[in-house]
């Protein structure tokens, strides 16, 4: 079951979403009939963003829920932190994501769990760029912080996610040339690294930056 959890994560970096949907509903619906909670909190949690991504929506919000009830009754939901508030995050709730999220960022600085502190600052910062309005500086402050750590981490992956929300928001706040450069780099990062699930969307949104300019 661990190992399903981690391919699937794999997967779900990857983009690969139908690999990760046939995988991890397998996994989950094991979990279930046999009743084995140990593992689901955090398969769920995977599943649930796979979800999100291929816009089912409406089969994120109860999964995650049961998700963090197993997990709280296991003493181990600060480990699914940052899974299920990307989820959150991806099904639109941005107030329970941030809640969930600032709790990962501050364990993982008084752990000094450099990765999930990498990973909670971007999530933070796609957070506040999903604001109506926007909250742009605070924005750009925690992208920034995350690619240094990533940087430093080799966290490849997670630079071109900053670089993709730092273009995007830089676009929606009409900053052109600073959101052509991010978004550029985004997309030199996701071909380098077979990641294509992200490419149409950065490049669709790097052909409108170009529009302007």
């Amino acid at each position: 079951m661990y190992a399903s959890a981690e391919v699937g994560l794999l997967f779900l970096n990857q983009g690969d979403l139908p690999r990760v949907l046939s995988l991890l509903e397998r996994a989950v619906a094991i979990c279930q009939d046999v009743d084995f909670p140990l593992w689901f909190p955090r398969m769920a949690a995977v599943l649930s963003m796979a979800y999100a991504l291929s816009g089912r929506i409406a089969d994120v919000v109860p999964l995650l829920t049961r998700a963090m009830e197993q997990a709280m009754e296991r003493g181990n939901s600060r480990s699914l932190g940052r899974l299920l508030g990307e989820a959150q995050l991806l099904a639109g709730r941005l107030d329970e994501a941030h809640a969930l999220v600032e709790r990962v960022l501050a364990h993982a600085r008084t752990h000094q769990e450099c990765g999930h502190e990498a990973y909670a600052l971007h999530l933070l910062g796609t957070i506040a760029a999903r604001r109506d309005p926007p909250e742009a500086e605070q924005a750009v402050a925690h992208y920034q912080q995350a690619v240094a750590l990533a940087e430093e981490l080799g966290m490849r992956p997670l630079v071109a996610h900053c670089h993709r929300g730092l273009g995007t928001l830089y676009a929606a706040t009409g900053q052109w040339e600073p959101a052509r450069a991010a978004l550029a780099t985004a997309i030199e990062m996701y071909r380098g690294m077979a990641m294509p699930f992200w490419l149409p969307q950065t490049e669709e949104a790097l052909a409108q930056v170009e529009a302007h300019g």
